[in-house]
């Protein structure tokens, strides 16, 4: 906490899309008493990926400057399900299900957060005794009208999809969170703005200091246009193997690299701007994302396992691959596209019967990697480096 309050921000404005409102959030450190961070997960996933853990690791920032990180588990939430950008009313999960969902988030959470500083919470602990009456009072603190402000409830009104009146109740849940936690200030990502900003008007309701909000960009997955996904099978999950992060990684665009590492690097600012003095200077941004991609291994395993990672990407590149690889995005209609025809969208061969002879005299390449069956398919939302003969290469992204 003996951190200038300056610095302090520098840290907490690091990749965030909005903070609201920096004045209070001044006033708020300027006491030097450790502060309550919020941020709520709804347990509908057990798995995690990257894109999830842009907000943990900004709570772990919060960590390192000595504040309290409450990590909620909206295990109350979770049966109604976040509407949050979605066009028609989810199924809500069953008690069982968010249980077992929810049990497998503290093992992952604390690969990255500080234990000691870190108080899991459950809102089934105060909302299931809200009761009828608490529920009733809490829907009459806001209009029909107020709600349908939010632009997903507004468009699904606007475009005759129908809005289930328990939805309504969500935001509204999650910002009685706040005030049940006493919040000085909620993460959530851009998508959440509305929902955070109720935890301030009820806090001022129930004649609490308002919290502060802070926003987060949602990540893009791989594909570097949409938001990292497992349906879009654009993800990088944290659980998978060391050589599949690595490689994953490295399959990134230089420009997006960056956007990786201020997101989910836990490198100094100071650090992360030399990199790029580095790069504009004429180093090879490969190397920045070598050493990332360690990172983000021993993070989730261990450093050894980012050693066996490296190594094993560095053996399998070893095919010829030049450092400085064309670029090409194909779009495809469906959720996959044959090889051969991929070999002709990404301009690598004149035709679909040139890529099969190619296969047949084994000049095609994947990743480094010979291909051999002439009926293999690429999922949409990957990139990979496509290789024709020996001169032929495409780091190609499928859209």
């Amino acid at each position: 906490m003996n951190i200038d309050i300056n610095q302090q921000l520098a840290i907490i404005k690091r990749g965030a899309d909005e903070l609201l409102i920096e004045a209070e959030l001044v006033e708020k450190l300027k006491k030097g008493q450790p502060l309550r961070i919020k941020a709520g997960f709804d347990p509908t996933a057990p798995d995690l990926h990257l894109g999830h853990t842009v907000l943990i690791n900004k709570l772990r920032q919060f960590q390192e400057l000595g504040h309290q990180v409450l990590f909620l588990i909206g295990d109350f939430t979770g049966m109604i399900g976040d509407p949050t950008g979605k066009s028609t009313t989810r199924p809500p999960l069953t008690v069982e299900q968010v249980q077992e969902n929810a049990k497998t988030y503290t093992a992952q959470v604390f690969k990255i957060l500080k234990p000691e500083q870190t108080e899991v919470v459950f809102n089934s602990k105060w909302l299931s005794d809200l009761g009828a009456a608490g529920m009733l009072k809490l829907a009459a603190s806001h209009t029909v009208a107020r709600m349908l402000e939010r632009d997903d409830f507004s468009k699904r009104f606007k475009s005759n999809q129908p809005i289930a009146i328990h939805e309504f109740l969500y935001p509204l849940l999650q910002g009685y969170d706040s005030v049940a936690l006493k919040a000085d200030l909620e993460l959530g990502g851009t998508d959440q703005k509305f929902n955070l900003l109720m935890g301030r008007e009820l806090q001022k309701q129930a004649g609490q200091s308002q919290q502060c909000v802070l926003t987060m960009p949602l990540l893009e997955g791989l594909d570097g246009v949409n938001k990292m996904s497992k349906s879009l099978n654009n993800y990088i999950g944290i659980a998978e193997a060391p050589e599949v992060i690595f490689a994953k990684i490295m399959s990134i665009s230089d420009v997006l690299m960056w956007r990786y590492i201020e997101l989910l690097s836990f490198e100094s600012l100071e650090v992360v701007a030399k990199w790029k003095a580095d790069v504009a200077a004429g180093a090879n941004p490969r190397d920045i994302k070598v050493r990332f991609a360690q990172e983000i291994v021993a993070r989730f395993h261990s450093s050894a396992d980012a050693e066996k990672a490296l190594l094993d990407f560095q053996t399998r590149s070893k095919g010829g691959i030049p450092d400085e690889v064309p670029e090409v995005s194909v779009t495809i209609e469906g959720d996959s596209v044959g090889i051969a025809q991929l070999l002709k969208l990404a301009g690598l061969v004149a035709s679909t019967s040139e890529a099969f002879r190619s296969i047949e005299q084994g000049g095609i390449k994947l990743d480094g990697e010979k291909v051999t069956d002439k009926a293999l398919s690429i999922k949409k939302g990957v990139s990979i480096i496509a290789q024709v003969g020996k001169r032929k290469f495409a780091n190609v992204t499928i859209l």
